[in-house]
């Protein structure tokens, strides 16, 4: 079982910069020059206004815990040794929601908790991790 590999993210020419930033510690998100939303998953257009005039632009990490699960059983063998651990929807600052990673103990999770990015080593790849803010 040690050898199983994780799974990577798929990378695509639109997702590449947001994943190059991830790999300096650094969140950036897209937001729309024409209608000032910001927006995530990373797009070729902005699913508010439908222009294609999106820049990345630097973000602040920050949200709040909108639901979560503990996994007991995980979806992929790489991740099974690793069980249980808490996986979420944070809504962030900016206001798009992300599914994430938490680490955060299981009875300290609740509705709105203030959360922050954590940077984590996965194999040779960055991956955005979501802690309890303050950690």
């Amino acid at each position: 079982m040690t050898n199983i590999s994780f799974p990577e993210p798929t990378i695509t020419a639109v997702s590449k910069p947001f994943w190059d930033k991830i790999n300096e510690k650094q969140f950036y998100l897209q937001q729309c020059e024409e209608c000032k939303q910001w927006v995530f998953y990373p797009r070729a257009h902005c699913p508010n206004c439908f222009s294609s005039k999106l820049t990345w632009k630097e973000a602040s990490g920050q949200g709040k815990l909108k639901s979560w699960s503990i996994v007991h059983r995980a979806g992929h063998p790489a991740w099974q040794e690793r069980t249980p651990y808490a996986v979420g929807v944070v809504q962030l600052a900016e206001g798009p929601s992300l599914l994430t990673h938490l680490l955060i103990n299981e009875q300290e999770l609740r509705y709105q908790l203030p959360v922050e990015i954590s940077f984590q080593q996965l194999n040779e790849r960055l991956l955005p991790f979501f802690q309890k803010k303050g950690d």
